[in-house]
């Protein structure tokens, strides 16, 4: 090998690397069922240019996956999405979106592995989804706040009735959002932080 191939190379991208302020980092998941918008938000919000894994559906997945929307979307997350964003510009947060389809929720253990938190994008269409999901953040401990994504033909609902229908005791935030806007997504990342900030006052994170 050349002795100079490594002086040729090339390393980040100015917009790519950490900021020289960074202070502290805390990783994120974005959990959800099949396509709720989670590689959609990891690339609204992402400052660098986020990385996913997303495969072609084929015909295999039939009857076995989540065919959902399966008419409009072409490919799913098979291991992660992965963004970062800044919060302040001593704070920065990982981002790591989780694979929709069932068949590959094994891959969740790992990415909840030093959570600090996570976002739990729900979709009104099919809020049954959600249920297993919460319920394994809730048996790992990782705090987390709901999303509701708002799609053009789901049905809107009064936030308490979701929080009702989602059996969701009343200290988790719960908010709507648009995760193809980068301002909102930022906004369901700022009520989990805050939601953070809160646990840690109360002695209930740690």
């Amino acid at each position: 090998m050349d002795s100079n191939a490594s002086d040729t190379l090339p390393g980040p991208r100015t917009e790519d690397r950490l900021p020289h302020t960074t202070e502290a980092a805390a990783k994120i998941v974005i959990v959800g069922g099949f396509g709720v918008g989670k590689t959609t938000m990891v690339g609204s919000v992402s400052e660098i240019r986020p990385l996913t894994t997303e495969e072609t559906m084929t015909q295999a997945g039939v009857g076995v996956d989540d065919d959902f929307g399966s008419a409009s979307k072409t490919a799913t997350t098979v291991a992660m999405d992965f963004g970062r964003i800044r919060i302040t510009d001593q704070v920065v947060l990982y981002l790591f979106g989780t694979p929709g389809q069932e068949r590959f929720w094994f891959l969740w253990n790992g990415l909840f592995e030093g959570a600090l938190g996570a976002v739990v994008l729900v979709d009104t269409r099919r809020l049954e989804v959600s249920f297993e999901v919460m319920g394994r953040l809730e048996e790992r401990g990782v705090p987390f706040v709901v999303g509701v994504n708002t799609f053009p033909d789901g049905p809107r609902y009064a936030l308490e009735d979701l929080r009702a229908a989602l059996d969701l005791p009343p200290e988790i935030p719960i908010v709507e959002c648009d995760v193809r806007r980068r301002a909102s997504s930022r906004d369901v990342l700022m009520t989990l932080m805050r939601f953070l900030h809160s646990l840690t006052l109360t002695g209930s994170l740690t």
